[in-house]
């Protein structure tokens, strides 16, 4: 299978681990973006993510590295390396090594998991992760669900997709009777893509014979999507739950995909453990998206694609907003300004 025509380089936040897999005094191996990574948690709680080898030998950190209090120590040689990858020891020298510094990259803890900013051209943050639970301006907490991972979350590695065909199932309201076997009609009440971070809203009726009227709607989805590599979702007049998908290009044609379903709490019940009734629905949350993914990972991106005419607006809009996060794209838009 060819690799995909957009570029697997794109600006933005990208989820390289859950919080959990990366306790305190962890170092975690991981690849993205064509490079070897790792993240690593200080004493402190920090997290930080860097380049996998030390600049000294080429150590790679992953292996042997550890945590002495905010620092990493390199298992070849002991050179002492900070959050920020610089030198802070050199340990049979009086002092360390300014010049070399390890490359890092802005990282953030959010929906119980780690993002790394990426940015070929190294520009910082210019928006931030959406956040699946206070995002949506209606008072919940993180306090107000069950936690995700460990019994609500998938991990699929290396799968032949790219971001921006998961975004576009945001607009695409034609695929669930098809993929998902339901006869759900959403009706789209937002679609903005005015930002780097966006907002699709819409509204679900049913069809068949016993078929809502729009007046009639009684539930619908919100969702905000953080650039290309976040999206989260909050479904409203059915069962409380809430959903992170998070795709990340892992080289020039795979990429890793990572989703949670947060269930609300029952009245009472603080435990962490999600009740029989409540991991049911996660389940079949998970389902439905692992039935796009099976799409997804077959899938040709197809430019232009053959629109039907009630696709065109939602289409036309989210992919122009996408290629703002292509440094191909924004390249050419320098170069004719000139």
């Amino acid at each position: 299978m060819a690799k995909p025509p957009l570029s697997m380089q794109p600006t933005g936040w990208f989820q390289v681990a859950w919080s959990a897999e990366v306790g305190v005094g962890d170092v975690h191996r991981m690849k993205y973006f064509d490079r070897e990574l790792i993240a690593w948690r200080t004493s402190s709680g920090e997290i930080a993510i860097m380049d996998a080898y030390c600049e000294h030998l080429g150590a790679h950190l992953g292996y042997g590295g550890r945590v002495e209090g905010e620092r990493l120590v390199c298992p070849f040689h002991g050179w002492e390396w900070s959050t920020e990858g610089r030198n802070l020891c050199i340990p049979y020298e009086k002092r360390p090594n300014p010049g070399r510094r390890i490359r890092s990259y802005p990282a953030v803890e959010r929906n119980e998991g780690v993002y790394l900013w990426h940015d070929i051209d190294g520009r910082a943050p210019y928006f931030e992760v959406p956040d699946v639970f206070t995002g949506f301006g209606d008072g919940i907490t993180e306090a107000d669900y069950y936690p995700a991972y460990g019994q609500s979350t998938l991990h699929r590695q290396q799968l032949e997709l790219h971001p921006q065909y998961v975004l576009e199932n945001g607009v695409d309201f034609a695929h669930f009777e098809f993929v998902h076997k339901v006869p759900i009609t959403p009706e789209f009440t937002r679609q903005d893509f005015a930002e780097p971070v966006s907002y699709v809203d819409f509204t679900i009726t049913f069809g068949g014979d016993g078929a809502e009227s729009i007046d009639e709607v009684t539930s619908g989805v919100n969702a905000i999507n953080g650039g290309l590599g976040v999206a989260v979702t909050k479904s409203w007049g059915m069962i409380d739950n809430r959903t992170v998908s998070a795709v990340t290009p892992v080289d020039d044609s795979t990429c890793d995909v990572r989703f949670a379903v947060w269930i609300g709490r029952e009245p009472g019940d603080d435990g962490d453990t999600q009740p029989r009734s409540a991991n049911r629905v996660a389940r079949a949350v998970i389902e439905q998206f692992e039935a796009d993914i099976h799409i997804w990972q077959h899938q040709r991106y197809s430019d232009p694609p053959a629109l039907a005419r009630s696709e065109y607006e939602g289409f036309t809009a989210l992919r122009t907003w996408a290629a703002q996060f292509y440094p191909e794209t924004r390249r050419t838009a320098a170069h004719g300004h000139r």
